[in-house]
């Protein structure tokens, strides 16, 4: 069954549409997914199902969240995989995917469109605990800032949000002419799985949420700057902090560090 046939769809600029149509590229990605059947397979965007039909031969039935609605009336009467779908016409940011788990976890996968693909991983890591793991396409630039660590410019409030809760692995890399029509950017495929126990964990992530943004809100500035509503230079020192180093100096465990003191020690407002 191949996907080189959109039938007469044309991507929507609104929904950051690109379809994969290299069956190469579709063979290889599903091949690192590896779904098997009996598993609790959702995927986010199917499109046109260039990953649906083929993660179908191989699992059977699985779940897909779809917002566009001609795409959706399309899979709901597509020949080959109708029967093997559970359609979710709905918007995946306000998705809840813990309505999905049963006894198995989720295993995510999709093509996520690129102009939501951040905001949607922070959705998806609030529901980290029914998940087993999770497959997405995006932009290779973000999957870099993902997988980052600290001392480089890639280095952000992504890199240390993704790590806390996941293990961030990059799969492989996807150039534009895989797609249709051709996006700008080049592509990768990363893979997260939530760790099952976090080793040092925030006594509250909101903390840890906040002193992220607000440090890499202004990632030029040091963060005796940046903290300077929330922490002292003196309380920086005393967690071992260097007050004149830049955002994205900071380990991850010092963003923790930061975030514990300042629940024990809310700033007065």
């Amino acid at each position: 069954m191949s996907n080189k046939n959109h039938l007469g769809h044309t991507a929507k600029k609104r929904f950051g549409q690109n379809f994969l149509h290299d069956d190469a590229v579709i063979s290889r990605i599903v091949d690192a997914i590896d779904p098997s059947a009996g598993e609790n397979l959702v995927e986010i965007g199917p499109g046109l199902g260039a990953l649906t039909e083929p993660v179908i031969e191989r699992a059977g039935d699985i779940s897909v969240v779809e917002l566009d609605r001609d795409l959706a009336h399309r899979l709901r009467h597509h020949p080959f995989i109708a029967k093997h779908l559970t359609i979710h016409e709905t918007d995946a940011l306000k998705f809840d995917f813990s309505s999905l788990a049963t006894e198995k976890q989720l295993r995510v996968f999709g093509n996520l469109p690129y102009n939501i693909s951040t905001p949607l991983i922070f959705h998806l890591l609030s529901f980290k605990d029914c998940i087993k793991d999770m497959h997405f396409m995006l932009q290779k630039e973000v999957v870099n800032r993902m997988a980052a660590g600290p001392d480089c410019k890639a280095y952000g409030r992504l890199s240390i949000m993704s790590q806390y809760f996941c293990q961030v692995m990059p799969v492989m890399e996807i150039g534009p002419e895989a797609f249709q029509p051709p996006p700008k950017v080049d592509s990768a495929i990363v893979r997260l799985i939530p760790h099952k126990e976090i080793t040092y964990p925030a006594k509250d992530v909101k903390w840890l949420e906040r002193v992220t943004r607000e440090a890499f809100n202004q990632r030029r500035k040091t963060i005796r700057n940046s903290f300077k509503k929330l922490i002292s230079v003196e309380q920086l020192q005393e967690l071992g902090i260097n007050p004149g180093l830049r955002p994205e100096n900071l380990s991850l465990r010092d963003y923790i560090d930061v975030a514990n003191y300042l629940t024990d020690n809310p700033p007065a407002l």
